[in-house]
């Protein structure tokens, strides 16, 4: 996602993808690979953390931390998500096949003294 190549992009995703986004937007694989491509909106750095990948048969989920540095129309941002991906095995390739992500929130610690 980084190097914005349209090809490989192509290569590692399934037809059917779902691609989520922590906006709640959801996107096919013509247009994630569109979006990411298109420089408007990239990840200029990604950070993963924390992941662990679980595998029955044909189907695989993968759950990690992620931290980013983005460019949305030239503004530099940081997120902070957490991403489940699900991939799938077609013709001897894993392929991604969905990925929905959630922005990890802080809210300020509340103490209750009694």
């Amino acid at each position: 996602m980084v190097a914005r190549d349209a090809s490989l992009l192509e290569t590692l995703t399934s037809d059917l993808l779902s691609y989520g986004h922590s906006s709640g937007v959801i996107e096919d694989q013509a247009e994630f690979i569109r979006k990411v491509t298109n420089g408007k909106s990239s990840f200029t750095e990604i950070t993963l953390t924390e992941q662990w990948v679980r595998v029955s048969g044909k189907t695989a989920t993968v759950r990690h931390l992620l931290d980013g540095k983005t460019s949305i129309n030239g503004t530099a941002g940081t997120v902070k998500l957490k991403v489940l991906l699900v991939f799938v095995q077609e013709k001897g390739k894993w392929l991604l096949l969905a990925r929905q992500a959630v922005k990890i929130i802080f809210y300020g610690v509340l103490l209750l003294l009694t």
